[in-house]
């Protein structure tokens, strides 16, 4: 189970962190992935993590504004938004893929098995 936190109201150019923390103890055997929805738009990967934390992925419209941290001790994930912008504003739901290899990280929303409840930003202008 998958439990997002951290959502809420920002102005542009400032900063929220979302949390996502897993229940189980497995949670070091898992890729994990931010996705995003907007109203009438299609879910969309933010970013993903590896298992281990050493391979991170980020979509083009966040890199260099975002960052995708895991602590496997706290079965949690994270994702720090710096610099946002009203085009940031959606849904944004943790993922966790249980069958990705060690080394790897999972950009497509399919491969993903398990989805938190999702988390409301909005950034005004």
């Amino acid at each position: 189970q998958l439990q997002a936190s951290g959502g809420g109201l920002v102005q542009a150019g400032g900063s929220l962190r979302l949390s996502c923390a897993a229940s189980g103890r497995t949670f070091s055997s898992y890729a994990m992935g931010w996705f995003r929805q907007a109203p009438g738009k299609e879910r969309e990967v933010v970013a993903a993590i590896s298992r281990a934390g050493g391979i991170t992925y980020y979509a083009h419209s966040v890199k260099g504004r975002f960052t995708i941290s895991r602590d496997n001790a706290k079965s949690t994930v994270y994702l720090q938004m710096n610099s946002l912008k009203p085009e940031d504003t959606a849904v944004y739901y943790c993922a966790a893929d249980p069958s990705a290899p060690p080394g790897t990280v999972v950009s497509a929303k399919g491969e993903y098995d398990y989805w938190g409840q999702g988390s409301q930003v909005t950034v005004s202008s």
